[in-house]
């Protein structure tokens, strides 16, 4: 069977030195154009972002929809059975461990960052409708529900389950490439193979590098509203710099040592933070608009997902928000898929889409209620009662977004204790977010080893520091933001062409229709092997390919 070459590449035993170099030269680049010219970098990153999001927004928009009807149709599809390995086989990953790495590689800063904030920005200052009312509270929690909800969980589910299945069940190596074997075979070990790989290289980075900047970002805001620390770019690199090393670290344990353990302590602390906010906080209010806000949502969650502005004239909010987090998720997906990939062997289809879709979902429902809803609730109650004093939760996500969360926490005892917990809280989900990320690029680097060498490894999180610390210097949020929106674009044109690449792999896989239980021989499954729909390895993979109607 072919395979990807790799070799020794300087102080890099294994890589696939086409995708390492192209991908390397292309962010060495980056980082000397946003070091070097830095006003020029901030203009050209805004150009490209305005361009992208205005031009192609209804394009982002189509594929998320896409990946979220795919999703659904293959939950009660007959694939749902299928199980990625072995049809016999058991989850590599106990239930939590795994939900632990998921929710870890999924979201992580994000939740920390937008989680306060975002609720609280579209009350003040709504897409549509009068701000600071009732509407603009439920339009809020609507619009922040639909940027963290179902759709980002499809694009992980279904870039994920591809590479899954066909690593798993076909026997090609864990890498974007082998999503596209039904579609270009053999080739995807040639050049088409390489740009796929690159492209997915190039997204994760930047996907990352945005959101290690927002924990940056808000990290600054706690020290400085705990300890007096300057909120400045000096620090902010100074923070890069320590936390990067503590990604190193982590990434020399490796999986199971290393980002499983603090995936696992993320959970637990997630969990007390969030239970110390339902219980000493507005519970009776967090319970009952929970419930309806996933009402609401429900109800709302095809308007607006399917939201394109186009009456609204240029306004752009969507630009700024809902493009900026499809594009967002978009390039955090190839990483997502890849380390999703890595620790779901042994779910079946149906298993593993329903796991993605309504766990890590459900728990970020609730925390966004419970901080966001909350927060919102606050300011709504001050607005219409004439002698209520506002708790300032509007101006500081005015003044500082990431400073959100840490002036709720001043309405709740214990104020000090509870944020220096949600700044270590981000440090854990920077770490396992940069070593989780630089083990997925390494792995796409190395030809889909799923092991590579720990010094690659080393060299991806360096490199992940640097670059976010060239994007905070080179325009802050708005770089990180233009950065996303600029490389999700290319990978969403994959995405598309991986869907019904994995449509088409999932039509000719025969291996859940068996008679009486029992698999055709090895002689019968050679014999069907020889139609070369799939390498001859996939047959030592699982049971044999058996024949039916497509």
């Amino acid at each position: 069977m072919d395979h990807v070459k790799v070799g020794r590449l300087g102080p890099f035993p294994r890589v696939n030195k086409p995708v390492f170099l192209t991908s390397a030269l292309l962010i060495v680049v980056f980082i000397i154009f946003g070091a070097l010219f830095n006003e020029q970098a901030e203009i050209v990153f805004n150009q490209a972002k305005a361009f992208v999001s205005l031009r192609f927004g209804w394009f982002f928009i189509v594929v998320v929809n896409l990946a979220l009807l795919m999703s659904v149709y293959l939950i009660f599809s007959r694939y749902g059975d299928i199980r990625l390995g072995h049809q016999t086989e058991r989850p590599e990953y106990n239930l939590v461990s795994w939900i632990g790495m998921l929710f870890s590689a999924g979201i992580g800063i994000g939740l920390l960052y937008w989680g306060t904030a975002e609720p609280l920005y579209h009350f003040m200052a709504p897409p549509l409708g009068e701000a600071q009312t009732i509407e603009a509270a439920k339009l809020a929690m609507n619009i922040s529900f639909l940027h963290y909800g179902f759709h980002v969980w499809a694009i992980y589910g279904i870039v994920a389950l591809a590479l899954a299945y066909f690593h798993y069940r076909v026997g090609l190596p864990l890498a974007i490439r082998s999503t596209l074997y039904p579609l270009i075979g053999k080739k995807i070990y040639g050049p088409m193979g390489h740009t796929v790989d690159t492209l997915a290289v190039f997204g994760t980075m930047f996907g990352v590098v945005t959101t290690l900047g927002l924990g940056v970002l808000q990290i600054n805001s706690g020290l400085d509203t705990l300890f007096g620390i300057p909120n400045s770019i000096t620090t902010q690199i100074v923070l890069i710099a320590l936390i990067t090393g503590l990604a190193a670290l982590s990434l020399m344990m490796g999986l199971d040592k290393g980002i499983k353990r603090l995936s696992d302590i993320n959970i637990f602390l997630t969990v007390v933070l969030l239970s110390f906010v339902i219980i000493l906080g507005p519970t009776q209010f967090i319970l009952n608009s929970f419930i309806e806000n996933v009402g609401n949502y429900l109800h709302q969650v095809i308007p607006l997902g399917t939201w394109t502005e186009s009456y609204e004239g240029e306004d752009n909010w969507q630009s700024y928000w809902t493009i900026f987090y499809w594009a967002w998720w978009i390039s955090w997906s190839p990483f997502v898929g890849v380390f999703v990939a890595r620790i779901s062997r042994g779910r079946t289809i149906r298993e593993f889409i329903l796991g993605v879709l309504l766990i890590p979902v459900t728990i970020l429902f609730i925390w966004f209620t419970a901080f966001g809803g909350s927060a919102v609730n606050m300011e709504l109650m001050a607005a219409i009662t004439p002698d209520m004093a506002s708790p300032g939760l509007v101006e500081a996500v005015n003044a500082d977004t990431g400073s959100a969360i840490f002036k709720l926490m001043e309405l709740y005892p214990f104020t000090d204790a509870i944020s220096l917990l949600i700044i270590v809280m981000i440090v854990l989900w920077f770490v396992t977010s940069s070593d989780s990320a630089s083990f997925v690029i390494d792995m796409l680097t190395s030809g889909g080893d799923t092991n590579p060498p720990k010094i690659q490894r080393l060299f991806w999180a360096g490199t992940e520091g640097v670059i976010a610390a060239v994007l905070l210097a080179a325009g802050g949020l708005g770089a990180l933001q233009a950065a996303s929106i600029v490389s999700g674009f290319p990978f969403a044109v994959v995405i598309v062409i991986m869907m019904y690449s994995l449509l088409r792999g999932l039509s000719r896989d025969r291996l859940i229709l068996y008679r009486n239980q029992q698999w055709y021989t090895t002689e019968e499954s050679a014999e069907h092997n020889s139609a070369n729909e799939f390498p001859d390895e996939n047959l030592l993979k699982g049971p044999p390919v058996l024949e039916k109607d497509v």
